[in-house]
């Protein structure tokens, strides 16, 4: 809500909330889903866990960082693939 008092308007924490998402929504809306969705965010995930699992020994954790690669360099392929057709 706005509140006038006299010739000066205030605006309350609503109406401020309100334009931000406003101008986030936007942004939000503008964006491509490549920009909020990464298709390979499992394979990230487990290569994390594994690392965790196995103090940081990357050696034991050789086979996630691969497939997560193999994720990432499909998904982009794709991704240029989509370009040039548009």
């Amino acid at each position: 809500m706005t509140a006038q008092t006299g010739a000066s308007t205030i605006k309350t924490k609503e109406d401020e909330s309100h334009e931000y998402w406003g101008k986030a929504e936007r942004t939000f809306k503008n964006k491509s889903a490549s920009e909020f969705f990464d298709p390979c965010q499992e394979f990230a995930d487990r290569s994390i866990k594994c690392m965790r699992r196995n103090g940081g020994d990357r050696d034991m954790c050789g086979d996630y960082f691969q497939a997560y690669r193999d994720c990432k360099k499909a998904w982009m392929a794709q991704k240029d693939e989509a370009k040039r057709k548009s």
